[in-house]
Parts: structure tokens; C-alpha cells; sequence
């Protein structure tokens, strides 16, 4: 897949509570582009999730859809066309993932079955996609089960997974809220790595600020299911112009009283 830009426009999700409407998400507009990373960051229960989740068409029961479009390259797609093929997806707890009785061969078989891939030629993907994800002893991982397996090497599984798609944009749901800190940063030097040398267009969410400037290029700060900031990352973390956002940056900055706003913790 070659697309360099993917754009969301007005997407509103709704839901029903004591018997009427409320919204969860109102008008988010993001734009994407290739070889960047947009940080998506916001307090627990902002809308980031929910966001990413509507447009690939997989919101939880009791949610909907109520409007919104999804653009490659200026092209209305449908969240079908989108998901998987376009947009692969990585979330937070890769434990909750896998099935737990099946082998990392099978979820790569089944993974490259559903973009509708023959047999042919698909040994040689799942191991280039693990090469590059960072497993290298391919046969030795495919033969193992979850519950065999620690989480920065699930995660890595997940990205390999992911890769395998070649979809050009990833959505990256709290990449590393589970892991401890040295493999947090192993992951975050692999998406990098992998923003650079494939191209790919990373939409991060997270809550963490410190890995918005580790890793981000631009932010989309989101509250109460809007989006009440943008800029790039820098900026963002000098002249905050939001409450929120001035709250996001003032809540990281506490934690390392020794830093200026101009040189945020990565």
C-alpha cells in the first residue's frame, strides 16, 4: 500500500444513557500523514480509544457511529476498507490479545489469511515482519504459546502481526502502559525505527506525556471527546494554549521538578 495520507473528519460517536442520546465523541478531525507520528493524548475516559476505534468500525455494543468519514489520500474509504488493509492496530495489554491455546504460527497464519493472502509466500512474510519487529529466532517463536512468552515479546509479536498487513498506517493504543520501563523503551525505539524505514504513519494514543516527546511529531490533545489542540509536539510542550492541555504538561512536568518545559523527560 502506497497511501501517504489518512484523514478523519467529523467522526461523532453516540451511545444511550437513561434513554437518551449522549455523546461520547463529538466532530474529531485528525490528518495523518506517512512517515510521522500523531500523538493522540488526553486524561483516561477523554474519547482517544473511542476515536480510533470508530473509524476502523469496532466500537463496543451500546456504541455507534452517528457520523464521520474516513479519507486515504482524499478517497472516502469505508472502516472495511480501512481496517487491516490500510490501518493495522497494536493495543495496550498484548497478554488480552492472544488466544491463549494457539501458537504465535497460528495467529500469523490466521492474520495473513484474513487480508486474503494464499499460502504461497506467506512463510516468507510472517519471518521478514518478525526479523523486523525484532524476533529474530523465528522458529523457535512461532512454535510457542502466549502464556510462554514474556509481554515486551507479545507486544513485539503484536508489531510483527501488524507488519505483516504492510497497511502504511498503524494505530498504537498505549504501546507500553504494561511493560517495564526498559522494555517501554524497546518498543518505542522499534516504532521509531519502524516510522523511518517503512514509512509508516503511527497515530500514538497515550496519556503519557513523556512518550509523546520521546516518539511524537505532532499532538492532538482530546477532552471530553473533543480535540482541543494540535501543534507540533514542541510547541505544544512550550506554550501549551489549553487548559488541558497546560495540565498534561504541568502533571509530567512534576514528576522531574529539575526540567524546564523546553526540555520535557523522554
Amino acid at each position: 500500500m502506497t497511501s501517504r495520507c489518512l484523514e478523519i473528519s467529523g467522526l461523532t460517536v453516540r451511545t444511550m444513557c437513561d434513554g437518551r442520546e449522549r455523546e461520547l465523541v463529538s466532530g474529531v478531525d485528525l490528518a495523518l500523514e506517512g512517515g510521522e507520528v500523531l500523538a493522540l493524548v488526553g486524561a483516561s475516559g477523554s474519547g482517544k480509544s473511542m476515536t480510533c476505534a470508530a473509524a476502523l468500525d469496532v466500537l463496543p455494543p451500546g456504541t455507534w457511529r452517528a457520523g464521520g468519514t474516513v479519507e486515504l489520500d482524499g478517497q472516502v474509504r469505508t472502516a472495511r476498507e480501512v481496517r487491516g488493509a490500510y490501518v493495522a492496530t497494536i493495543l495496550q495489554n498484548p497478554r488480552s490479545a492472544f488466544n491463549p491455546v494457539r501458537t504465535m504460527r497460528s495467529h500469523a497464519h490466521e492474520t495473513l489469511r484474513a487480508l486474503g493472502m494464499g499460502r504461497s509466500g506467506r512463510n516468507a512474510r510472517v519471518e521478514a515482519a518478525m526479523i523486523d519487529a525484532g524476533l529474530e529466532d523465528v522458529p523457535r517463536i512461532l512454535a510457542l504459546h502466549p502464556f510462554e512468552m514474556s509481554g515486551g515479546m507479545l507486544q513485539r509479536m503484536m508489531v510483527a502481526l501488524a507488519l505483516m498487513s504492510e497497511a502504511p498506517f498503524l494505530f498504537a493504543d498505549e504501546p507500553t502502559t504494561d511493560l517495564d520501563l526498559i522494555v517501554q523503551r524497546e518498543i518505542l525505539d522499534l516504532l521509531e525505527r519502524l516510522k523511518k524505514t517503512r514509512g509508516l504513519g503511527i497515530l500514538l494514543v497515550t496519556h503519557d506525556m513523556g512518550v509523546v516527546a520521546r516518539l511524537a511529531d505532532r499532538v492532538a490533545v482530546m477532552d471530553a471527546g473533543r480535540i482541543v489542540e494540535t501543534g507540533p509536539v514542541m510547541d505544544v510542550f512550550h506554550r501549551p494554549a489549553h487548559p488541558t492541555t497546560r495540565r498534561l504538561v504541568d502533571a509530567h512536568l512534576s514528576l522531574y521538578p529539575t526540567l524546564s518545559p523546553a526540555e520535557p523527560a523522554t
